[in-house]
């Protein structure tokens, strides 16, 4: 897949390099502005299983 990328990038090596790291940043923007924002209500980091119990049942 990368290389079907790179070679399909306009170019020399610098520009291509350029051109990947912008896409990458891209990438990178989408998924903290739009794809984990929508995700998060979804996923379970409300459901805790820890309690405040130490070993053996003692609470500190």
């Amino acid at each position: 897949m990368y290389g079907w990328i790179w070679r399909h990038l306009p170019g020399n090596a610098w520009v291509r390099g350029f051109v990947s790291l912008v896409l990458a940043l891209a990438v990178v923007y989408v998924l903290f502005q739009y794809v984990f924002p929508w995700a998060e209500p979804l996923l379970p980091f409300g459901d805790v299983t820890v309690d405040s119990a130490g070993p053996a049942g003692v609470v500190r």
